[in-house]
């Protein structure tokens, strides 16, 4: 397998909700809501990076599209990691997450491990830490 992906699909119970939250509040680039004419099709698509898009679909429809049960939702489950280029945009990144609604877990701290990074929670409890590695160099 080539290391190619291209899309991250989180499972959400409120569509218009969670556009809200990534386009509105966290400032994310998308075309709002689209595949609304196919039945379970409706997702809608955000601009991440070069050959990065993130998607958010119905949970059910996820399931149902993989035949899988629709089970529980866990936070644990995986997190995104989001990096940025300082500690302050840490501190700015959390701040925006929220006043767009997200659930502070872990306010930003210094890390054992020499960065610095906290967490939240998107309004369907999917996880995300926002961290500065001081000993990566991010590509734009």
């Amino acid at each position: 397998m080539k290391p190619r992906i291209t899309v991250i699909t989180l499972g959400v119970d409120d569509l218009e909700r969670s556009l809200g939250f990534y386009r509105d509040g966290l400032g994310l680039p998308t075309e709002g809501i689209v595949g609304q004419e196919f039945e379970r099709g409706a997702v809608a698509f955000f601009e991440l990076q070069a050959a990065l898009k993130l998607a958010i679909w119905n949970r059910k429809d996820l399931a149902h599209d993989a035949q899988l049960p629709l089970t529980a939702s866990s936070p644990t489950a995986c997190s995104i990691g989001h990096n940025v280029d300082t500690r302050e945009e840490v501190d700015q990144v959390m701040e925006q997450a929220k006043n767009a609604g997200a659930t502070i877990t872990v306010p930003p701290h210094d890390t054992f491990w020499g960065g610095y990074a906290g967490y939240f929670q998107d309004p369907d409890g999917h996880l995300w830490e926002v961290v500065w590695n001081p000993q990566w160099v991010l590509q734009e």
